[in-house]
């Protein structure tokens, strides 16, 4: 069976030239913020891997198709699009043979941009094991993602709503390299330090690419986490929004919020609870991710 890839003509000259790219997720775009809002964040975001030297590739499932590398009138027809699924594994396969629309988190992009030969993905935040997760069995399927497919994830930590040392433990067991970027602790990503310290540094990107082609050559398989901080000017202390994350969560429990709604319900909260900083503060981590994504992809080029 042919994959059903459909490269975008910026992308597919990029390959053919060997140029650098890096993969970015449509999440952001159709469950992230608002129309206008949310295509021209995701058009910063492009406009910064360029002029860091790369290709963007934004990724989304559209008319039966992996779409790597998204035109101007794809780009908007999917900011404007209703009903749009949040893709991970599981549901992946399922969307593209019903002919669905469908947005790709951390997950589902590793495994596209994979199958299109790109090897960096510039992301927000991980997701992770989620508060209670030993009652609820609330994990992401983005660590085991980042256990078995080789692709390098530029994130700014995993997400502050979620249950840190858990998420750490379990890329631990998993076998997941957890390279901080710049600094010693994790990033806790609205914040810079989540008060914990990251496995392993790597501030160079020469030396994160070439960490990333040992692992091939060694046979390892899976990804690297790259715990990238968010600038210091746009961070929201962790001491100011740990109360208004317990308060967030309390609420989500109080209204039986559960499975994929808890990350979107959470994130609207503390939208609402610190009056839209915390959105600022996640373009300003993603724009940064994007930056030390194309450094790193200028290293794994071809």
């Amino acid at each position: 069976m042919t994959l059903p890839l459909t490269f975008s003509p910026e992308v597919e000259a990029a390959k053919a030239d060997g140029a650098a790219i890096v993969a970015l997720e449509s999440t952001i775009i159709t469950h992230g913020m608002p129309y206008p809002q949310n295509v021209e964040t995701a058009r910063l975001v492009e406009a910064e891997i360029r002029a860091a030297g790369a290709v963007p590739a934004t990724i989304a499932i559209m008319d039966g198709a992996i779409h790597i590398g998204l035109t101007d009138e794809r780009l908007d027809a999917l900011a404007q699009a209703q009903n749009v699924a949040k893709l991970s594994r599981a549901d992946l396969a399922v969307c593209l043979a019903s002919g669905g629309i469908g947005a790709t988190t951390v997950a589902a992009t590793m495994i596209c941009a994979h199958l299109a030969g790109i090897h960096v993905f510039a992301t927000g935040g991980i997701g992770g094991v989620h508060k209670g997760a030993e009652d609820s069995f609330d994990i992401s399927a983005d660590l085991h993602e980042l256990a078995q497919t080789p692709v390098t994830v530029v994130a700014a930590g995993a997400k502050a709503i979620l249950d840190l040392p858990k998420t750490l433990e379990v890329l631990e067991t998993l076998g997941v390299p957890v390279i901080a970027h710049g600094q010693a602790p994790f990033p806790a990503f609205w914040s810079r330090d989540s008060g914990l310290p990251a496995p392993l540094r790597i501030d160079d990107p020469a030396q994160i690419a070439a960490a990333h082609r040992m692992r091939t050559a060694l046979g390892l398989p899976g990804g690297q986490l790259i715990a990238n901080p968010i600038p210091v000017e746009a961070e929201i202390p962790a001491e100011t929004l740990a109360p208004l994350i317990a308060q967030a969560q309390s609420e989500a429990d109080a209204q039986g919020v559960s499975g994929k709604g808890v990350t979107p319900f959470l994130l609207q909260r503390l939208f609402e609870l610190t009056e839209g900083k915390s959105l600022t503060a996640n373009i300003a981590l993603v724009l940064n991710n994007a930056r030390v994504a194309a450094q790193i992809a200028q290293h794994l080029r071809g």
